[in-house]
């Protein structure tokens, strides 16, 4: 069983906007963290918004103002809301999640996940 499973990317036109959602095959309790990363062909992977247990958020400059990440409570999916879509946002987006506070520990649980393109 797949510890993150994510879906809703898609094919969608520059300005246009998509709800991604992470699925977790187990609860994490007390401290953890999520985020979402991408990366497209021939580049390295970026970290595209993270969400602390405790509601903290860090979002990258490259989506600002633009990308939304949030998590209702514990058991909820991770979602990424994305808006203002852009071409150069076209990229494979994968869910992770950490034990303890964001920037503690590595990121050991990843999803396969879900193929976003933005076309201009």
């Amino acid at each position: 069983q797949e510890p993150l499973v994510e879906s809703g990317g898609g094919s969608v036109q520059a300005g246009g906007s998509l709800r991604l959602s992470c699925v977790a095959s187990r609860t994490f309790y007390g401290r953890y963290c999520m985020g979402w990363f991408r990366q497209a062909p021939g580049k390295e992977r970026e970290e595209v918004a993270i969400i602390d247990s405790d509601g903290t958020t860090r979002i990258a400059d490259s989506v600002k103002g633009r990308f939304t990440i949030f998590k209702d409570n514990t058991k909820s999916p991770l979602y990424l809301q994305m808006n203002s879509l852009k071409p150069e946002d076209t990229a494979m987006y994968h869910c992770a999640a950490s034990i303890g506070a964001c920037g503690t520990s590595t990121f050991r649980y990843w999803g396969q996940g879900t193929q976003v393109t933005v076309s201009s």
